[in-house]
């Protein structure tokens, strides 16, 4: 698959759609080994991954090693879960606990999301002989701001990596990125983030106030800082625009210091934390633009592509694949990471109609419909598995 204006690099394999194939091969088994402490962008794709392949003649099982907020929140819930808490990165019963689910309930792949449970599935994968999957979400050595767990992802991937893993990169960047890292571009596979088509309500842009709004667990890389300074910059120019904050803290300490930095910058009353939801869809029918201000680690975002199939405009900065999914001035407008400054410009572009809002609602919602739809993330996952499974002598047309 390759996006229209965005073709992947010729030295990252991208699977060809899964086809009918898929549908009339007997159902295969796959295992993804989850994390499970949070329910954000890699765990919504686990979530309808976990939905959507079985129409493609795959089930699936989620084995959970920090089984707090997914297990809680997941929707898919005709998927098996399976709590399999680690007390380390290389706990051996854990490793245990996964093979005899392995070989009792016929799992046949193997499909890790994490550093983590990459390091565990490495293990069960060996002793049951099952083939291994690798989901690379967002790059390890750019993943958080605590640079000694970078360190210790990427060696975790480098050390757990066997030659033949397929890894599945969530956007061309990133898959560009694992093949930089000297994993063979045969090996690596481009399967884009997708979300559910949603047929958005018509709307018009506002004639008052704007709604800035934004989704996120918010940790230091996704930006909220410079976010804050932008629309302190707007409404000092005298643009009418609020912002609405939706998602969980990652700390409480980040917490103190966002709320510290509003009222610092005398934005604390348009400034509304909205706290954890389980339905996006509903928030983002509130919001005229959608802004996401990452300073890096986003492969391809998951709430980004929400915001697209809502008919949201989206403003994001250029960090990975966001630039992948929104063109600049086509489907939003993009702005330069960690510069309030230029994130201010950018979503003033749309405010003064610079960029026309109905332009980018539609253009947005077509791009969505198009290439990033869940049904065509399971399919490219789905040509993976095939893949695997062909190898391996076990799929049979």
């Amino acid at each position: 698959m390759t996006f229209a204006t965005q073709p992947a690099p010729a030295a990252v394999g991208v699977p060809a759609s899964a086809t009918h194939r898929d549908r009339i091969c007997k159902q295969f088994r796959v295992l993804h080994l989850i994390n499970g402490e949070h329910y954000s962008g890699a765990e919504r794709v686990q979530d309808l991954l976990a939905r959507r392949l079985p129409e493609l003649g795959y089930d699936i099982g989620l084995a959970c090693v920090k089984p707090d907020k997914f297990p809680e929140m997941r929707q898919c819930r005709e998927a098996p879960l399976y709590r399999t808490p680690m007390r380390w990165r290389f706990d051996l019963a854990a490793v245990v606990r996964l093979c005899r689910i392995i070989r009792d309930d016929g799992y046949q792949i193997l499909h890790a999301h994490t550093p983590r449970t990459l390091a565990v599935g490495r293990l069960a994968a060996i002793l049951t002989a099952r083939p291994l999957v690798y989901h690379v979400h967002s790059p390890a050595a750019r993943d958080s701001t605590r640079s000694l767990q970078n360190r210790i992802n990427v060696l975790s991937e480098s050390l757990c990596l066997a030659r033949r893993t397929r890894l599945i990169a969530v956007s061309h960047s990133l898959g560009q990125h694992m093949r930089l890292q000297g994993y063979g571009a045969e090996r690596i596979f481009v399967a884009p983030n997708g979300v559910p088509r949603v047929d958005p309500p018509p709307r018009n842009p506002p004639r008052g106030e704007w709604t800035l709004g934004t989704v996120a667990l918010f940790r230091p890389r996704k930006g909220t800082e410079v976010l804050l300074e932008a629309l302190a910059k707007l409404r000092r120019s005298g643009h009418s625009v609020r912002l609405r904050a939706v998602g969980p803290f990652e700390t409480r300490e980040y917490e103190d210091l966002l709320k510290s930095s509003a009222s610092r910058l005398g934005i604390e009353d348009a400034v509304e934390w909205a706290g954890f939801t389980r339905d996006v869809n509903a928030e983002l029918r509130r919001f005229d633009l959608f802004v996401l201000p990452s300073l890096f680690g986003e492969g391809l975002p998951m709430v980004v592509l929400e915001a697209m199939a809502a008919g949201v405009p989206v403003v994001g900065t250029r960090v990975e694949g966001v630039p992948e999914a929104v063109r600049d001035g086509l489907d939003g407008a993009l702005a330069a990471p960690n510069d309030a400054e230029d994130l201010a410009g950018a979503i003033c572009r749309i405010m003064t109609g610079d960029l026309d809002w109905r332009s980018l609602r539609g253009s947005a919602l077509r791009r969505h419909a198009e290439h990033f739809s869940d049904e065509s993330m399971a399919r490219h996952v789905a040509a993976v598995y095939r893949d695997v499974l062909s190898e391996t002598g076990l799929f049979r047309i």
